[in-house]
């Protein structure tokens, strides 16, 4: 099989939670037990840090791989979804894995793929581990799909374990409250492994307590450790200066990924930082500082308050939950209040979408769109939601449509923005492209 005839294989022929939705779902671990296990275990051959969160994640993963490759580590990572090829989700140093490796690998496992039936997910994961062993690396950043207790990557035994933050989200998966959704997530946390906490609220940090009390994990709360001040903004640029509360030094940060939510993800960053530090790992301030005013072009991240166009502004990001949604209207509000907005939305069926809608401003224009996927909510199911909430717009049938309209309506001072969904994004023509 060629690449793409591949790729074609594993969306066609495998359970896909980007088209199905909760269906594609395989719970428990022994689809990837048995995957790993013909695979000589690949999981165990290389060490590995897992994280797991509602946002700030992806973030998190990147910026974590960013430093631990510019101070000299080989450095895999594992995220999902990807949006604009599948190799996005396995990279060594930024590298995407390479194409004939995905061909050989199915290849070799197709009997049991056959046998088993994995989900996409499954695949895909053993897929990274392999990859990972086979070249060796030092380290991997290892994200989860969704939860962590039942996920795929939990078969890990990691050296170090990071929960960004818990939000609403998946909640017909992970369940409907701030407490089940906390549980899921704190299946990542393991026996005498330290454990950085992003952010906590009073319902979530009893339920990690518990974890971490059975677990006898050593835990960071980093949103007690440190403090950001002096958050700026220039362009695609994001300037803020951090203290570490126990020592009481000040340092000051430029990154590269320009959205204001980063400055809770720092926080995480850099307590699992001080962390692997502390494990001997050689990190230089100096190669810190570099890597994180450069994520983008070490690690390949994409849609995290991406400005990639001026007069009008257009930004692009992958916000699709409340509190994602919450963080683009927060910063909006701040940095481009005296602009005209232009929100160009699209959903997947299975979200909160009233939840959303709600926080949306009503006073911003509107096209409503869907990706080209059965699990997306039709625009015209969207535009009939939205309407019904006074938020006034019509509907397209693709991103690039949209993007048009918006295009033809916005003056150069305004502001337009591509959110909802990963998967709208990943039909944006020429974005990502290299």
């Amino acid at each position: 099989m060629t690449y793409q005839q591949t790729i074609d294989y594993l969306y066609s022929q495998l359970p896909l939670f980007s088209k199905a939705g909760k269906s594609a779902i395989k719970e428990g671990l022994q689809n990837i037990e048995a995957l790993c296990t013909a695979l000589g275990n690949p999981q165990n051959k290389f060490k590995s840090i897992h994280i797991a969160g509602t946002n700030g994640k992806g973030s998190c993963s990147h910026c974590l791989a960013a430093i631990l490759q510019e101070s000299g580590y080989k450095t895999g990572l594992y995220t999902s979804p990807h949006i604009k090829d599948f190799a996005e989700r396995i990279r060594i140093n930024g590298k995407k894995i390479d194409h004939h490796f995905v061909v050989d690998f199915v290849e070799q496992t197709y009997p049991l793929v056959e046998k088993i039936k994995p989900s996409f997910f499954e695949i895909t994961v053993a897929m990274a581990f392999a990859w990972f062993a086979d070249q060796k690396i030092d380290i991997a950043i290892v994200e989860t799909g969704l939860g962590g207790r039942l996920d795929s990557t939990n078969i890990l035994s990691p050296i170090l374990s990071i929960i960004t933050n818990i939000s609403f989200d998946h909640m017909n998966i992970l369940g409907d409250n701030l407490e089940q959704i906390a549980f899921e997530k704190a299946g990542i946390i393991k026996p005498n492994t330290p454990v950085v906490i992003g952010a906590y609220t009073p319902e979530t940090k009893n339920v990690f307590e518990q974890k971490i009390k059975e677990s006898n994990a050593a835990v960071t709360w980093a949103q007690d450790d440190y403090r950001v001040s002096g958050l700026t903004k220039t362009g695609n640029l994001l300037e803020c200066d951090v203290t570490d509360l126990h020592t009481s030094i000040l340092e000051h940060y430029v990154l590269d990924l320009a959205g204001r939510y980063q400055s809770e993800n720092i926080k995480t960053i850099l307590a699992a930082e001080k962390i692997l530090r502390s494990m001997g790992y050689n990190i230089h301030d100096a190669s810190e500082k570099y890597a994180l005013n450069h994520v983008k072009p070490l690690t390949g991240l994409l849609g995290r308050w991406d400005i990639i166009q001026e007069s009008p502004t257009i930004i692009v990001d992958v916000g699709h939950n409340e509190a994602g949604i919450q963080q683009i209207i927060s910063q909006l509000e701040k940095e481009y209040q005296n602009q005209q907005w232009h929100f160009i939305l699209g959903f997947v069926k299975d979200k909160e979408i009233d939840a959303m809608l709600d926080l949306l401003p009503k006073k911003a224009s509107y096209y409503f769109t869907q990706a080209q996927l059965p699990r997306a909510l039709g625009y015209t199911a969207l535009q009939k939601m939205a309407n019904e909430k006074k938020l006034m717009g019509l509907g397209y049938t693709n991103v690039n449509e949209a993007l048009a309209a918006a295009l033809e309506n916005a003056g150069e001072a305004d502001t337009i923005i591509i959110c909802g969904s990963f998967f709208i994004i990943a039909e944006l023509d020429g974005y990502g492209e290299t």
